[in-house]
């Protein structure tokens, strides 16, 4: 599972890191669950992921790039069945069309239906909200 932090853990979305977790795997065990920040994330923050096991992998650069990336070449390795992406954002359409290339099944889940990306939500096989997520799983 690959997180967009800059684009899920905004104050509008009021995203729980471990309902993301959940949503991922839902699709299946979780192999590596990463979120990425920019270098200017708050300790606070870095240390709550960490807590709940995420990876966190800061940049200094674009995070989007770092993270597709990152989405490209597990799918490339096959070093899972499923890449499941936390985000938004049109701009990982293209990892997620390769991970599609390669076999992987894959799962956008967006931190709300506003703003989520209809191309993203179309170029994966399955995309979910975490709202939709948390119904299904009361």
């Amino acid at each position: 599972m690959f997180v967009d932090g800059p684009n899920v853990l905004r104050d509008e979305f009021d995203v729980d890191l471990d309902d993301v977790r959940a949503a991922a795997a839902d699709a299946g065990p979780l192999v590596a669950t990463r979120l990425y920040l920019d270098e200017h994330a708050p300790p606070g923050l870095i240390q709550a992921a960490e807590a709940r096991g995420y990876r966190v992998i800061t940049t200094s650069g674009d995070v989007d790039v770092r993270l597709a990336v990152d989405v490209a070449r597990f799918a490339a390795e096959g070093r899972a069945a499923t890449i499941a992406v936390a985000s938004r954002d049109t701009d990982f359409k293209p990892a997620v069309e390769a991970a599609n290339e390669y076999g992987l099944a894959t799962l956008a889940i967006a931190p709300g239906s506003h703003g989520r990306s209809d191309a993203l939500r179309n170029a994966v096989d399955r995309g979910i909200t975490l709202e939709e997520a948390t119904d299904e799983s009361e």
